[in-house]
């Protein structure tokens, strides 16, 4: 059965005080709908109750390393103190600059001595007599060369109660008639001594080890 327009309207008021008088009921201090809200979990951060908030996360059991706590020490398991490698790696970082520069002007005897305090007695005379060698000298003399050198420690190979051995990076820039040229060469070089005072006892291509 169709509704006039008249009956229409009546109707529509009868459903807009329906939904009016049931928001007031649900909005009573008594009203068991708003009681039940106000029983519920509280409200989080952001407008989110607790429980549409994430779980937490289970506990973190602490690290070995801070529940000891504190730095920990790894010279007490080594053969030398941080004192006695830090040494050890400033007279090889001198020895492989004095090693790699050198000048055609210059005689075995001056190219070494720059090396006195940092090198053994035996290393020296090793030193000179490879300088001085009548094929590798006469090129040097021949094309003038002059060569400014510097060295890089990448690594610690070996170590003993009296040695080390660090993995160094020589880099020269070689000048003379022939033009400018830029080597990087990879050593071996190894200390002997003991605590703070340490000689370079041997040096040998990182690709031979160190006999």
């Amino acid at each position: 059965m169709q509704l006039t327009s008249a009956q229409r309207v009546a109707a529509f008021a009868v459903i807009v005080l329906a939904l009016a008088g049931l928001g007031v009921f649900l909005l009573l201090p008594g009203s068991p709908v708003r009681h039940r809200d106000q029983s519920g979990p509280p409200a989080g951060a952001g407008g989110h109750t607790a429980a549409s908030a994430a779980p937490a996360p289970a506990p973190v059991a602490a690290s070995p390393a801070a529940a000891v706590g504190g730095d920990v020490n790894i010279y007490q398991w080594l053969p030398f103190s941080k004192a006695g490698l830090t040494s050890a790696a400033t007279v090889v970082r001198s020895f492989a600059a004095d090693y790699a520069t050198y000048s055609y002007t210059e005689n075995a005897a001056s190219y070494v001595g720059r090396m006195r305090g940092l090198i053994t007695t035996q290393l020296a005379v090793t030193l000179a007599r490879g300088y001085a060698t009548p094929g590798v000298a006469q090129v040097r003399n021949g094309q003038k060369q002059s060569a400014v050198g510097s060295g890089q420690i990448t690594a610690l190979r070996a170590f003993g109660p009296s040695s080390m051995t660090f993995l160094v990076t020589v880099i020269q820039k070689i000048t003379g008639s022939r033009g400018t040229n830029n080597l990087a060469s990879h050593y071996a070089v190894t200390v002997t001594g003991a605590g703070t005072g340490w000689q370079v006892s041997d040096i040998e291509l990182a690709t031979a080890g160190n006999t």
